[in-house]
């Protein structure tokens, strides 16, 4: 069975084997994000209340439960990666001054960028503190790795902003840095815990980088084809913000003159007409060229499953594949 082929899946059902799994790890982040500090709790808050998919604790726990872990650390190191991906949100929605997420005002456009940093900052050191307390020295050196690596990632893109000569293998190194890593270390992470042996724990590393570069490569194509309302961020965002992305840098490589000028100048200044834009991304067929590469990925991290046994864990595993290229948000 093609798990990877088109449809439209309900999130919850898909979470449907972790459910228990996933209320215990939002305990987890309320009881965490309980500081003596009111604004630390009052932005923690205001965040958890913005919810999000929770996708990258939900393949930590999926894997580890895919290959038979029975314990509740897992739960905690959820919460570590939450915490993480939390972290660089706040991050960078004050460096994009971005004032829309998931459909709210970003923490950054309610409470000031120096907050968000700050507690950005506070949910990094968090973060630390509970890998501590899972007692592995192997989940310390992937999640801290990840974190380094998520850095450069950020650093890498903020070097792409306002360029219109990035290449594809630059504009990939970001996605694989600053989005893919998280996956990665989340499913590898969930493999340790299991007690897997090392060729399990890389073919769970490989499903989650493969799955995390699906995500971002959907992002980008969702940017210019998206509904605000569904996606929960503005539309359009990533031109408005100089970022060459993957339906961008396609009209670059195959558009007319006047295609990829129009693209040029639109990434330089970021003040381009947005149709104009996304009817030169429609003639050149960027949207369908960026899904088919998220299919490619999409069907990658499934065959990285072979390696699993096979469970009712396993075969969600299977279907966020096609949850990952086929979602409109």
């Amino acid at each position: 069975m093609n798990f990877c082929a088109d449809s439209v899946l309900n999130l919850p059902d898909l979470l449907a084997p972790i459910a228990n799994d996933m209320k215990a790890v939002d305990a987890v982040i309320r009881n965490r994000l309980d500081s003596e500090v009111v604004l630390i709790r009052t932005i923690g808050d205001y965040i958890v209340g913005a919810g999000g998919k929770r996708m990258r604790p939900a393949l930590l726990l999926m894997i580890a439960k895919a290959l038979g872990y029975n314990g509740s650390n897992h739960q905690l190191l959820a919460a570590v990666v939450e915490f993480i991906h939390t972290a660089t949100l706040l991050h960078d929605d004050v460096v994009d001054e971005s004032d829309l997420r998931r459909g709210r005002s970003t923490a950054n456009a309610v409470f000031g960028n120096a907050a968000s940093v700050l507690v950005g900052d506070y949910l990094y050191s968090k973060s630390f503190e509970m890998m501590v307390e899972s007692g592995s020295m192997q989940v310390m050196a992937v999640l801290s790795g990840a974190t380094t690596v998520i850095a450069e990632g950020e650093v890498l893109q903020l070097l792409n902003v306002h360029d219109p000569d990035v290449t594809l293998d630059r504009y990939l190194q970001v996605v694989r840095y600053k989005t893919a890593k998280l996956f990665e270390a989340s499913a590898e992470v969930g493999a340790i815990v299991a007690g897997s042996s090392p060729a399990v724990q890389n073919a769970a590393a490989a499903y989650g980088r493969h799955i995390g570069t699906a995500f971002q490569l959907i992002d980008d194509a969702l940017d210019y084809s998206g509904d605000a309302d569904a996606l929960g961020k503005n539309v359009g965002d990533d031109l408005r913000e100089g970022k060459p992305t993957l339906p961008l840098i396609r009209v670059m490589e195959t558009g007319t003159p006047e295609q990829r000028e129009l693209i040029r100048d639109a990434i330089r200044t970021g003040e381009a007409d947005f149709s104009a834009v996304a009817k030169a991304i429609r003639a050149t067929g960027a949207l369908d060229y960026t899904r088919e590469a998220a299919r490619h990925e999409a069907d990658l991290a499934r065959q990285a499953l072979d390696a699993f046994p096979g469970s009712v864990y396993r075969d969600s595993l299977l279907e966020f594949c096609s949850f990952a290229v086929n979602r409109d948000r």
